[in-house]
Order: C-alpha cells, then structure tokens, then sequence
C-alpha cells in the first residue's frame, strides 16, 4: 500500500510567463496519467493565452480567488470563486483574469501530459520558432493575430516577448 502523498501550498516548480504563471502541483505519472494537476496565478485583468484548441485534452479550471473570465467559442463567463470552468478539447477558447485583484485558479487537465507543455514552453521563453514546435508536439492549435482584439475587447494585457533568434 502506498504512504499517503500531500502538496503544501509552496510546493512544486513554478514559472511566470508575464502575468500569468504555472506552478506544476500533480504530474500524470502520480495518477496513471489519467490527469494532472497545475495552479495558475493570474495578474489583474491579464490574458493568459490567445484562443487556442486542444486536440486531446479537456481542462476544468477551479476559481480560488478573484475573478476569471473565458472565451468558450462564441460564449464569454465569468466565474468567482468556487465555480468550476470546463473548457472540453475542440473548442476554441482562452481565459484571463477579470478583475483588478489577483486571480488564482486550479486546473485539472484530463488525461495528463500537458502540463509537460508548460514545461517545455518554459525552458523554451521567447523562442517563437520552438513555441511553435512545442505546440504542433502536443496538437495545439494557437491563433496569436487574436491576442490584440482580445485584449480591447476585454480590457486585457498580454506579455511583450524579447524574440530569441
């Protein structure tokens, strides 16, 4: 029988992308990749990524705090604390923080595996020709022209990249 396994709130490795930040809590090989585990922090009213679709992956993000707000096709929510959030493989979608105040959020990601992406993205910042690889590696499909339109519409900032070349 296994020891009882516990995540402290400090635990886990963690990285900020520029107002929106990944800290890794449960790894698919902790739970016969059937999920995993990640907590992201989000900077007042900051987009965390441009509408994107998962091929393989659906997502539940838990609101701790703040405000979340998401794009899930064509319909907009905004969900406080206590709401869950499913955002299903093959639909285009983002999410941001809503609120002046910080957001914090638990996403379940089912099955696991990309929470790796996080990883390799990452190891990988400002890299856009890697970005691209990493994506294409876990069949994400990322529209990047609709981060400006995205960010007026809702009154978002999105981190400006130093592009590696």
């Amino acid at each position: 029988m296994e020891k009882p396994k516990t995540i402290k709130a400090g635990e886990g490795d963690k990285f900020d992308f520029g107002g929106f930040g990944v800290h890794w809590k449960i790894d698919g090989p902790d739970t016969g990749k059937r999920f995993s585990v990640v907590h992201h922090p989000l900077a007042p009213r900051a987009l965390a990524a441009p509408l994107h679709y998962h091929h393989n992956e659906d997502e539940y993000s838990y609101v701790i705090e703040g405000k979340l707000g998401a794009l899930l096709g064509d319909d907009v929510v905004i969900a406080e604390p206590g709401t869950w959030v499913f955002k299903p493989r093959g639909q285009w979608h983002t999410f941001w923080n809503a609120g002046d105040e910080p957001c914090q959020i638990i996403e379940v990601i089912s099955p696991a595996g990309f929470e790796d992406f996080f990883r390799e993205v990452a190891a990988a910042w400002g890299d856009m020709g890697k970005f691209a690889e990493i994506n294409k590696k876990y069949a994400l499909d990322m529209d990047f022209d609709s981060v400006p339109g995205l960010c007026k519409r809702f009154g978002l900032t999105f981190p400006t990249l130093e592009v590696k070349s």
